[in-house]
């Protein structure tokens, strides 16, 4: 490329000629014109630009088969193929562009325009103002990308629109006389839309409307309304009207500080038809019925956090009835807590109180839960090593308050699951523990630890509370404490066998633990020790006690083997099998616990079950797993968990199976048999349909289902779903939910019920 000297009143013609001309006054720098043939009068000012044509100017960038330019007006015509990018990254095409030389204000035929966010904008003819403003005729507006394979193919969505103006002050575009396209056809007609541009990231207006179908609330329309108050603030207006129930106001109010964010939620109804409700439910006793709820967290430095998510409500049951959103949950866990993390060391103390959302209008599910004022964990590791071992100190703080006993009947027990008034718990245990590993590979891992519990309590006698008895000896005294001190050593051996195509580790393991006798088994409250399953995950556990309430005791030893084995084609074995053995004192699962725990657990015995799991993975996407507890004696099979799984590109499904021996007096009455389905189907990148099942085989019946269709693509994600409510204490508002939520990209989502991310899961 040549570059051309403009010689005064002549006429030059070269090929790929570079032309420099002096901008207006009030714009800064050259315009640069490049082009294969170039003509420029001086007399006249105006360039003709043949072929090529490449225009930069004032950080726009142009090209077009043919310009001309009245430098002495300020007036650029271009025809043909015509490109233009702006300083704000929009690239705009067009057939024909007559423009003031600033593109600031003129008229461009069969335009379209790009947004860097790939939004397009299309008309038959558009008019520039003033450089901010843009109005474009027969309009039509996309987030939609073209199809690479048929580009004249319509795009999903778009809004074709008699006036599509752009405002580059306000940051808008609004849509006069829409009509909305779904694959090409009309589904919706309105007066007018305004969207913001892809630079706006807040701004006031109606957000999407939003619908649902429930059982017994009926249509519901709700419409939010976005008010953003400074630039670290904004609130969210929304009005829902139920055909059933009348209108539902909220309020949520959001913001963020320097260290943290705050949201307060306000919502309530006068309800106009509680009669549809279940009768003596708490739904259909009420009608005025509201909540407040405020939810923070703040980073108080770069290792401690502080923050709540509370909530306060007029009845037990509206916030789940009315599906507020974050806050329907059937048990919501008001909160506080403070958190920290140090370098070996960490601390949470939490407060907790649990809202049982149910349409109990006695509200007892909610008054037999613990309210934990507060619950407060501080662990710690040694930084440097005691006697070449690691040194670790775990404690625990957690005081309980109940308003009613929570107590349950069985066939051979009554299960005090929680005792009327206040508990308070301290624990402290140091533990030490080192590995020394034999010149022939034996690994040895000797064990110290001592632990210390100190309780007051002011709970309920379960011996002198009428109707109800307890077989064990209830500590009932104001104050008690215990201790457990342990010594215990941990042996294991791993083999490694390998040949040409495949190699395996088989370690067998052995450990003893040395202990005196748990003191006041069964004899103080147990609130975080309840859920007990012997297997093989926790086998190998010191104490196999789930919570602080209960301290294995005794002196037991656990005896089993590791395996695993990889082989050339990627078919990887894990393996756990094995059984543990009550030598001496007493055995802490064989006493009588307040709510049960231990009771045909598999431990109940000096010489236990034996426990076992499995997981095989095969290359091709199918991997199984099972779990089993076997019978000492006869080896019948007293739990099982199994599952298949598959996973594809296109498809996803497990089929998980659960068996669970009869465990009156803890768990079920009668063996209990569950059968559990997920599928996913990916038909193609962008459509999908989900579904689960869960089947009671004991009693022949299906407990639960959903089933949803999904889409997905750059520019709209869609999804519906069908689920099934079984509320056998008829303590819900709905029996079945229809959930769909249109997503459209820049657009907003338009949604039916509640569609739960939880859900295709």
């Amino acid at each position: 490329m040549t570059a051309a000297s403009l010689a005064p009143v002549e006429l030059a013609r070269a090929q790929d000629v570079v032309g420099d001309f002096t901008a207006p006054a009030d714009q800064q720098g050259p315009m640069l014109l490049t082009a294969n043939e170039l003509v420029y009068n001086h007399d006249t000012q105006q360039v003709y630009a043949l072929g090529g044509v490449q225009i930069a100017y004032n950080g726009y960038r142009m090209v077009a088969n043919k310009v001309e330019y009245d430098q002495k007006a300020g007036r650029l015509m271009a025809y043909g193929g015509i490109e233009i990018i702006d300083p704000a990254g929009n690239r705009l095409s067009a057939e024909k562009l007559d423009v003031t030389d600033d593109f600031a204000n003129g008229f461009l035929n069969s335009i379209s325009v790009r947004t860097p966010d790939n939004v397009a904008i299309a008309g038959e003819r558009a008019t520039r103002i003033d450089g901010k403003q843009m109005e474009l005729e027969n309009g039509v507006y996309t987030a939609c990308v073209p199809c690479s394979e048929n580009p004249e193919k319509p795009p999903f969505w778009q809004i074709r629109a008699q006036r599509v103006i752009q405002n580059g002050e306000t940051h808008t575009v609004r849509l006069e006389a829409p009509r909305f396209q779904l694959l090409g056809r009309t589904i919706a007609v309105m007066p007018s839309i305004t969207v913001p541009d892809g630079t706006v990231k807040r701004k006031r207006g109606f957000l999407f409307p939003t619908a649902s179908v429930d059982e017994n609330l009926g249509f519901g329309l709700s419409v939010p309304y976005y008010i953003p108050i400074t630039p670290s603030s904004d609130v969210t207006l929304t009005t829902t009207g139920y055909t059933e129930q009348g209108f539902l106001l909220e309020a949520e109010y959001r913001k963020r500080y320097r260290n943290g964010t705050h949201i307060l939620r306000i919502a309530g109804i006068d309800q106009m038809g509680s009669d549809q409700f279940s009768s003596n439910t708490s739904d259909a006793k009420a009608e005025a019925r509201g909540m407040i709820a405020s939810t923070a967290e703040f980073q108080i430095n770069p290792r401690w956090v502080f923050g709540w998510d509370v909530m306060a409500q007029s009845d037990n049951n509206f916030a789940r009835t009315y599906s507020i959103t974050g806050h329907d949950d059937d048990t919501f866990n008001n909160q506080v807590y403070l958190e920290g993390l140090g370098k070996r060391s960490a601390f949470s103390a939490k407060l907790n109180y649990f809202d049982v959302q149910d349409a109990d209008p006695q509200n007892a599910a909610e008054k037999q839960q613990a309210i934990a004022l507060p619950v407060i964990d501080y662990d710690y590791i040694a930084p440097e090593p005691v006697f070449g071992g690691q040194l670790s100190v775990t404690s625990n703080l957690t005081n309980i308050v109940r308003e009613h006993n929570d107590i349950e009947t069985t066939s051979v027990n009554d299960r005090f699951l929680g005792l009327k008034g206040n508990s308070t718990r301290l624990t402290t245990e140091a533990t030490w523990e080192r590995t020394f590993t034999s010149p022939g590979g034996i690994m040895f891992t000797p064990l110290l630890s001592a632990r210390a519990d100190g309780y007051l309590l002011n709970v309920d006698d379960p011996n002198n509370i009428s109707g109800y008895s307890y077989d064990g000896s209830f500590v009932d005294q104001e104050a008690a404490a215990r201790g457990m001190v342990t010594a215990g050593l941990e042996v294991r051996y791993p083999w490694l066998l390998s040949n040409s195509f495949s190699s395996h580790i088989i370690e067998p393991i052995a450990q003893i633990y040395v202990r005196p006798d748990e003191q006041y088994a069964g004899g103080l409250p147990n609130e975080d020790a309840q859920s007990f399953v012997f297997g093989a995950s926790n086998l190998f556990e010191r104490d196999k006690f789930s919570g602080f309430d209960r301290v294995e005791g005794g002196t037991r030893a656990n005896v089993g083997f590791r395996y695993r084995g990889t082989f050339d084609n990627d078919i990887l074995i894990d393996g756990v099998f094995g059984q543990s053995y009550q030598i001496a004192g007493l055995n802490s699962y064989a006493t009588p616990d307040l709510v049960g725990v231990g009771i045909d657990s598999g431990l109940e015995s000096d010489v236990s079950d034996f426990v076992g799991g499995a997981t095989l993975k095969f290359p091709f996407g199918v991997s199984l797993n099972g779990g089993a507890r076997f019978d000492q004696e006869t080896f019948d099979l007293n739990r099982t968990d199994a599952s298949i799984a598959f996973t594809s590109h296109r498809f996803d499904t497990a089929l998980t199976y659960t068996n669970v021996g009869a465990q009156p007096g803890y768990a079920y009455e009668d063996e209990n048999s569950e059968l559990q389905s997920t599928s996913t189907i990916r038909f193609n990148d962008n459509w999908g349909v989900s579904g689960s099942l869960t089947y009671d085989l004991d009693d022949n019946l299906v407990t639960r289902r959903w089933v949803g269709l999904t889409y997905e693509d750059i520019c709209t994600s869609f999804s519906i779903v069908y689920q099934d409510n079984w509320d056998t204490d008829n303590q819900s508002a709905v029996d079945w939910t229809i959930g769909a939520r249109l997503t459209l990209r820049t657009l907003g989502d338009f949604d039916v019920g509640s569609v739960g991310s939880s859900t295709f899961q």
